[in-house]
């Protein structure tokens, strides 16, 4: 028993150096240092945290402390997205919804806000009910429309 509780906590251990960097690189975002958030979220994020990730995508996505590129920012939400990363998810369905970076895929956009939706992200629910109103890579049905709309 007295094993397994130290193995537990050093297994919290070495999670501490990821957080500490995950929120300096939070702190130098908030304050527009966007090279040094990139300097702390880009090692977190090769190995494999979610929010690194999800941030990451983001910077490419809008062009902060980086050259604007889509395919690294589809590249870093697709990696968070599958790790199960709520706000990745959204942000990929809304991607592909508003053909940016990418062909307008309405199916892959409902994909991804349903995995979203499913998280309780509204934005998500909403646009994903939308979907389902207008018949948008989903069949029209909006009994399923006002089920989505409905959980905001």
């Amino acid at each position: 028993m007295k094993l397994a509780f130290a193995a537990t906590i050093f297994s919290l251990l070495l999670t501490l150096p990821a957080w500490a960097g995950f929120e300096a690189g939070t702190a130098a975002y908030q304050r527009g240092d966007y090279g040094a958030a990139l300097r702390q979220w880009l090692p977190l994020a090769k190995r494999g945290h979610a929010g690194a990730q999800k941030n990451l995508a983001a910077m490419y996505r809008h062009g902060r402390g980086v050259k604007r590129n889509y395919a690294e920012a589809i590249k870093w939400y697709r990696k968070a997205a599958a790790r199960g990363n709520a706000t990745a998810q959204f942000s990929l369905g809304l991607m592909y919804h508003e053909a940016e970076g990418v062909p307008q895929n309405y199916a892959k956009a409902a994909k991804w806000y349903r995995k979203a939706a499913e998280q309780g992200i509204a934005l998500a629910q909403f646009n994903l009910g939308t979907l389902y109103y207008e018949g948008l890579g989903v069949p029209q049905n909006y009994a399923e429309a006002y089920k989505w709309w409905a959980k905001r």
